[in-house]
């Protein structure tokens, strides 16, 4: 399993929007092909940050089945025009060993 983590800058006194916005494009990531749970989280320290966590089956889910889809542009549609800068995606994979529960 892949780990995509987006770091999200949402313009100031957009926060409710992009939350509402977010509400509905949950609905187009969580039915693609690959596509395991997700996460947005809100920081507590700066406001307007947030953090998306997706956990994908392979890499190619995220970065081929999903940017090139149909469905990708109704998600840049409904949130890109929230951020600025536009996000930062990196993505992660379990260290050998690790079950990701509670230590």
């Amino acid at each position: 399993m892949i780990l995509e983590v987006a770091m999200l800058q949402v313009k100031a006194g957009q926060e409710a929007a992009f939350e509402a916005a977010f509400a509905e494009a949950q609905a187009i990531i969580s039915g693609m092909a690959g596509y395991v749970s997700h996460q947005l989280q809100r920081c507590l320290e700066v406001r307007g940050r947030y953090v998306l966590l997706v956990n994908w089956q392979t890499l190619e889910d995220h970065t081929v089945g999903f940017r090139s889809s149909a469905e990708y542009q109704g998600w840049k549609r409904l949130l890109h025009h929230f951020y600025e800068p536009l996000p930062t995606v990196e993505h992660f994979e379990l260290v050998a060993g690790q079950t990701g529960g509670t230590a």
